[in-house]
């Protein structure tokens, strides 16, 4: 009898592990559901899902694996549902939320019942949501997390990684409070920080509009993480209150230790703090993927003439090379303008580079 396996949620993560699990298990039965009924079609006509369901509970019963790619809070509501239920005895459930002590708290009851829970959160993801986004390379290399409790067996961890083989991902096993520790420090900070520097900036366009004109440079590129889901930014903060609270705590002393060497014109103080952090900076890994996604961007030098924008993304679309975003940095008269082009892959980035470096245009990327 064939496997079967369930997917709640049709977004961009869960319709593009859909795809690496079709891929992967051609044999398998892959049933999807979302709240939204419109996608459950969507997703059904793409040919992302086989069939989908319109009472995941009663499918569940059923199913040999289940992946919950909703929101955390989400997830723990459905963990409650799920387990009143009577799962198959050998059923592997997972998610891929943000955080991870919550959802394993609530996820302890499964091993009671014969059922195996292994918390997972592959850092991953694109500028592009929803499930017409989904994109069976979008995993590739990046790191998947996985938090199995104490006391799971091998097998059931190298099932799961069987299972989710397709997304060609780096597997990492961490306790789940070193997971929220790593991801607060990593992506859930710098979100919030990004956030706060965004509002501070739109307050000091109220009253001065130039502040606007000027951030569509680098500061937006900085900030760019603040256009993710606020729905999905408060949850993330919720369930991960605690060590965020503390993290802020320390935030706030780093800032206190600035504004202290300001005050006092220290000098080397203030010198030695950019040092030490140019020096990091340049130690980490360059063009990997990690918490936070990288940029897949391409900067082209355009020079003031009708019919140039369209003779790039003409160059590129005639070798069937995607562009996932398209902006114009710069481009008045007289002066050579700069178009950013962002793209799903860094494969593509490289190739676009060189078709474009052959027909005679000037490009860069910011490292």
């Amino acid at each position: 009898m064939a496997k079967r396996v369930l997917v709640l949620g049709l977004g961009l993560i869960g319709g593009s592990l859909s795809l690496n699990v079709k891929k992967e298990h051609p044999g398998c039965t892959l049933i999807g559901w979302d709240a939204d009924d419109k996608v459950n079609k969507l997703a059904l006509s793409l040919k992302i899902v086989d069939e989908t369901a319109v009472d995941y509970k009663k499918e569940a019963v059923n199913a040999d694996l289940i992946i919950l790619a909703v929101p955390v809070q989400s997830a723990v509501e459905m963990l409650g549902e799920l387990s009143e239920l009577q799962l198959k005895k050998d059923c592997i459930i997972t998610d891929v939320g943000s955080t991870k002590t919550t959802i394993m708290d609530k996820a302890r009851v499964f091993s009671e019942k014969g059922a195996a829970f292994i918390g997972g959160h592959p850092m991953a993801g694109s500028h592009k949501t929803g499930v017409t986004a989904s994109n069976e390379r979008l995993f590739e290399n990046a790191f998947y997390i996985l938090t199995p409790p104490e006391g799971t067996p091998a097998s059931k961890i190298i099932q799961l990684q069987n299972w989710l083989r397709g997304t060609r991902s780096k597997f990492i096993e961490l306790h789940p409070e070193e997971h929220d520790r790593f991801a607060g420090m990593i992506s859930h900070l710098p979100h919030i920080i990004a956030s706060s520097l965004v509002l501070k900036a739109g307050e000091m366009g109220k009253e001065n509009p130039i502040v606007s004109r000027l951030a569509a440079g680098g500061f937006r590129d900085l900030t760019r993480i603040a256009s993710a889901s606020p729905a999905m930014w408060r949850d993330i903060l919720l369930h991960n209150r605690q060590v965020l609270l503390e993290m802020l705590q320390e935030w706030d002393g780093a800032l206190q230790e600035v504004k202290n060497m300001l005050e006092e014109e220290d000098k080397i103080g203030i010198y030695n703090f950019f040092a030490e952090a140019k020096a990091l900076r340049d130690q980490l890994p360059a063009r990997k993927k990690g918490a936070l996604m990288p940029f897949n961007d391409l900067y082209v030098d355009i020079p003031d003439h009708p019919g140039v924008i369209s003779d790039v993304t003409g160059i590129l679309a005639k070798k069937e090379i995607s562009l996932t975003n398209i902006r114009i940095i710069e481009a008045r008269e007289d002066i050579m303008g700069v178009l950013q082009l962002s793209f799903r892959s860094r494969e593509d980035l490289v190739t676009a580079k060189q078709i474009l470096h052959d027909h005679m245009y000037e490009t860069h990327e910011l490292l």
